[in-house]
């Protein structure tokens, strides 16, 4: 913090380098949200002598999303060597300007000044991401926008899209219509956790088209946001078999499934129809998205259907294996080369650590945080996830009569607060957790509000974990800004759990 405080108004200059374009687009942003909610038109010059300004300037040599924040009472300086660096340093600009901001309309009774400081910032993990599952209940395509908008405005950079399960298969594939005619529509959805009622509407056909998709991928990258999209196999495939039935060990008939759970009917690895199928899909998959990593799933995968398939044990016996899992196992490996040849990488659930996973794969560690150590411990990358902090689908608050209906658990938000990625590990071994992550699993959240009632604030606290290196965060302080950002979930019109406001009163 320093002394004194710079004065918006019509006089103030905004200087961007001639030679960088994407700079030149942050800026622009920044000037826009100005007009639309303080009225003040910034006027553009070529540099900040003599001036009262806010100046874009590039220096070499500066980590890919950190930046530096000047604020003297007569110059704003944002220093960065990326674009990532410098759209980050603006999330921070908007953090100290009025929460009116981040409104859509002119507010003239807020104060349009910004306290003056000096900030030197970098985020601790190069993977801050949230994973949205529209499998089991869609999120129509104006509110991934939005979803994607909450991503930015927290400087988490990645939006892992769950795509297909055994209650929807939501992404296009040319190659498969089939996919989408059949299966992203169920024929009706149990009421409550698995009662044996059914609510008797159809759901669906809901999916995203490509072409939707791409536009998706281009806001993100717009906001400095990688998309992972997750493919699910050899698991939750139910979806997919009731389309193509012979992928299966059975044939069928399949259905896509009406309730929740893990279920017995998987993909046929013994196939080779089977493979044929999945690299047709992750070819269109590997296209669509630049990101460098794809999404397999690899989780929760009963084996019972394998031991009776003859197709399966023909093929444990041409590869020599002894049991079920190591098909699992053949089939990452198999996946993996494959995407590798196009130039990706996979990341899988901690369940592929239960073979001899390759060490390029990537780990995501949701049953605790046991599969991350294992994984960091021999080598993977990690992105820790754990279902007791990073679960926004459990209850944050024991008083559950008052909350919204959820699948059960309990993790507030100074639970997801304590999260600490590399605990139990060697500094040597903690370099190989690259990031956390949390997860929206949505059986029981129907609607975007609710599921914003879940993110909100939670995610803001996941994001600290993410961003803030572990010695310099302290909870009493996070809730102290709290009562701030909960004006900013106002000021955008989003519905937040308001338990955040309780604790910092009783926190004063």
């Amino acid at each position: 913090p320093q002394e004194g405080r710079f004065e918006l108004n019509s006089r103030v200059s905004l200087v961007i380098p001639s030679d960088a374009p994407e700079v030149k687009g942050i800026a622009d942003s920044l000037a826009e949200q100005l007009k639309l909610t303080a009225g003040i038109s910034l006027k553009e010059a070529e540099s900040a002598d003599g001036k009262t300004a806010i100046s874009f300037v590039v220096q070499e040599g500066m980590p890919k999303e950190g930046y530096k924040l000047s604020v003297t009472p007569s110059l704003i300086t944002l220093t960065a060597s990326q674009p990532n660096g410098f759209f980050y340093g603006v999330q921070t600009l908007y953090q100290l300007l009025p929460p009116a901001i981040y409104g859509k309309q002119l507010d003239k009774k807020a104060d349009w000044s910004v306290p003056a400081v000096e900030i030197e910032d970098s985020p601790r993990f190069v993977h801050r991401g949230l994973m949205l599952d529209v499998c089991r209940h869609y999120v129509p395509i104006d509110y991934i926008y939005k979803f994607i908008d909450l991503l930015a405005m927290n400087k988490m950079n990645v939006f892992h899209w769950h795509l297909t399960d055994d209650q929807g298969w939501r992404i296009e594939i040319k190659k498969y219509p089939e996919l989408t005619q059949i299966g992203s529509q169920r024929k009706q959805t149990v009421i409550g956790k698995n009662t044996g009622k059914y609510d008797g509407t159809p759901y669906g056909p809901y999916f995203f088209t490509q072409e939707e998709i791409k536009e998706v991928i281009q806001y993100a990258a717009d906001r400095y946001i990688t998309i992972i999209p997750e493919i699910e196999l050899p698991g939750h495939a139910l979806a997919a078999l009731a389309t193509y039935p012979e992928l299966g060990c059975t044939g069928g008939p399949y259905e896509v499934c009406q309730m929740w759970g893990v279920f017995p009917e998987v993909f046929c690895p013994g196939n080779e129809k089977t493979f044929e199928f999945w690299e047709g899909v992750l070819d269109e998959v590997a296209e669509l998205f630049p990101g460098e990593i794809i999404h397999i799933g690899g989780d929760e995968c009963p084996r019972d259907a394998w031991k009776k398939c003859k197709k399966c044990q023909a093929r444990m016996k041409q590869e020599k294996m002894k049991e079920e899992g190591e098909l699992q196992n053949y089939t990452v490996h198999r996946i993996e080369a494959y995407l590798k040849e196009k130039g990706k990488r996979i990341l899988g659930w901690d369940e592929i650590l239960e073979g001899d996973v390759s060490k390029t794969a990537i780990v995501m560690s949701w049953r605790g945080k046991t599969g991350g150590i294992k994984g960091a411990k021999r080598g993977n990358e990690v992105v820790m996830v754990p279902n007791d902090y990073a679960y926004f689908d459990y209850y944050q608050s024991k008083d559950i009569a008052n909350e919204p209906f959820a699948i059960g658990g309990f993790v507030d938000v100074a639970k997801v607060y304590s999260l600490d990625p590399t605990e139990g590990l060697t500094a040597e071994e903690g370099k190989k957790i690259i990031g956390v992550q949390a997860n929206l699993w949505t059986e029981y959240i129907t609607t975007f509000s609710h599921a914003q009632y879940m993110l909100l604030p939670r995610m803001a606290a996941l994001a600290e974990v993410a961003w803030t290196p572990q010695e310099a965060r302290e909870y009493s302080n996070f809730l102290n800004r709290a009562k701030l950002l909960t004006q900013r979930y106002e000021a955008l019109g989003y519905n937040f759990a308001k338990h955040i406001l309780q604790e910092s009163k009783s926190n004063e």
